[in-house]
């Protein structure tokens, strides 16, 4: 199994393979719309403008799991990340990435991001996942890693 097998559901409902995505460099990140990292949505919209035609794709995917800071519905997430940050980023349907409703997706980063960037986690909201053009998980980041911190690690990607 790899990264392009798993199906994901976007903001709107529609069921997408990961698939679409081979060949890009991607950003994975847990989001939330009420959190005090939520100033993060402005870095990683950043990072897609400025990488996107390099072959970055940022991924964002909604979750209300940590003090229920994203309570919204999916049209409510939508429109607060165009509205307030201006988000052009595929964003997705809100999931579970810890526990026993953990989407597939998350267990897959989980179990196939190398040591010593491996977790074992998802401690918060905006954990964020680097993925190669390949499927490979490079790294993971903690909660607090601003987006632009991972701006080299991205060009070592795209180079």
């Amino acid at each position: 199994m790899s990264i392009y097998d798993i199906n994901v559901q976007t903001i709107t409902g529609e069921t997408q393979s990961l698939s679409a995505y081979k060949g890009k460099v991607l950003l994975i990140v847990n989001t939330a719309s009420a959190c005090g990292l939520t100033p993060h949505y402005k870095g990683l919209q950043e990072l897609y403008d400025q990488y996107q035609d390099q072959g970055l794709v940022v991924l964002g995917f909604p979750c209300n799991q940590f003090a229920g800071q994203e309570p919204g519905t999916n049209e409510e997430i939508q429109a607060f990340c165009e509205l307030n940050y201006k988000v052009t980023f595929p964003l997705f349907d809100k999931i579970e990435v810890k526990g026993e409703g953990q989407h597939p997706l998350y267990a897959y980063l989980l179990s196939h991001t190398p040591a010593p960037y491996n977790t074992g986690d998802i401690e918060w909201n905006f954990v964020k996942f680097l993925v190669d053009a390949e499927g490979n998980v490079i790294k993971q980041y903690g909660a607090r890693t601003e987006p632009a911190e991972i701006s080299g690690d991205i060009e070592a990607l795209l180079a």
